[in-house]
């Protein structure tokens, strides 16, 4: 039975893990809490981010990061994005050398304006061909659920994410493989952005037009963004692109979605934020995507709206309304 290591027993990582368990492998999942720990491994369930289910006896949780990765085949990492260079100066001993690092995070990091990948790579010395990303529509409690559900395992090398892709093959999780790890990773973290504009607007009780045309062009400045930095566009319209932007924007499970929801009926970002354990990429990430966005003079405006919002310089309401508001134009394409 092959041995995987996940760090970190949020709801998502914990979910994967289950996917992993489901595949036939043996998990062993890093959490920061011991107490944590305690309960996945004596009742086989995590009620701080997926209360109710049970977790396969395959998955054994540990808080010592050294027992998590000794042995492993691969390391799966999977803690919130801004923290991701300090855990991963405290990991870097005692990760194993020549396995595949699997990033699991949707987020660009605040001050770089690096994707994971690049943090990853920086922190570890790993190259390329051992990097991989896990982006798609992945709501985490339906996966752990077990059910159906599709994603990309990217690679710049072929051979990694084909094994990656039987490595996390289950019945009811499908991996398609694809060596746009840039695409990937991009897609995956602005989404959350145009989730939480989204929110705003069901917030706000507006209707199906408001949403749908949001979503529409969120995806538009995305694909402009990532074909900037070198994405192949066609990631857009798979399982990375709009298929995850589909489920973060459209489902009550998306962190990003209600938060922004919340945002619409009038709460602050504290508010929101002192209520819950889970984190809303998108509220820590919407600086950085637009200040990398303007690093390469792509134009994100939605973007750009939502960190004004975050940032308490604008209203949800004004965000909207500004939004379709702007000056009308040639665009490539609507």
């Amino acid at each position: 039975m092959t041995k995987v290591a996940v760090f970190g027993a949020g709801s998502w990582g914990t979910a994967f893990a289950v996917v992993l368990a489901n595949a036939g492998n043996h998990v062993s999942l890093w959490a920061r809490r011991e107490t944590l720990c305690t309960d996945i491994n004596t009742a086989h369930e995590n009620p701080d981010y997926l209360p109710g289910l049970r977790l396969p006896d395959a998955i054994t949780a540990t808080h010592d990061p050294a027992a998590a990765a000794d042995g492993a085949e691969a390391v799966v990492l999977a803690v919130p994005s801004q923290s991701l260079r300090e855990n991963l100066a405290d990991w870097a001993g005692v990760l194993p050398n020549a396995v595949p690092l699997v990033s699991l995070m949707k987020g660009v990091e605040l001050g770089t304006t690096k994707r994971m990948s690049e943090v990853i790579a920086e922190l570890t010395g790993a190259g390329p061909e051992r990097i991989a990303v896990v982006s798609g529509p992945n709501l985490a409690r339906e996966i752990a659920e077990g059910q159906p559900a599709a994603s990309v395992v990217a690679c710049a090398d072929e051979g990694t994410a084909a094994r990656l892709q039987k490595l996390c093959h289950s019945p009811t999780f499908r991996p398609y493989t694809n060596n746009d790890v840039v695409g990937c990773e991009l897609g995956g973290a602005c989404k959350n952005v145009i989730a939480l504009a989204v929110g705003m607007a069901v917030g706000l009780g507006f209707g199906d037009n408001a949403r749908a045309s949001v979503i529409t062009r969120g995806l538009a400045e995305i694909a402009r963004l990532g074909t900037a930095l070198g994405a192949d566009e066609h990631t857009f319209s798979g399982l990375a692109g709009l298929g995850d932007l589909v489920a973060t924007c459209s489902s009550p499970l998306s962190r990003n979605r209600t938060f922004g929801e919340k945002l619409g009926q009038g709460m602050t970002v504290a508010e929101i934020a002192s209520g819950t354990r889970q984190v809303a990429e998108g509220v820590k990430s919407c600086a950085s995507i637009s200040e990398l966005a303007h690093h390469h003079d792509v134009e994100m405006p939605i973007v750009e709206h939502v960190t004004k919002v975050v940032a308490g310089e604008m209203t949800p309401k004004d965000m909207l309304f500004s939004l379709v508001s702007r000056s009308a134009k040639s665009e490539r394409w609507g």
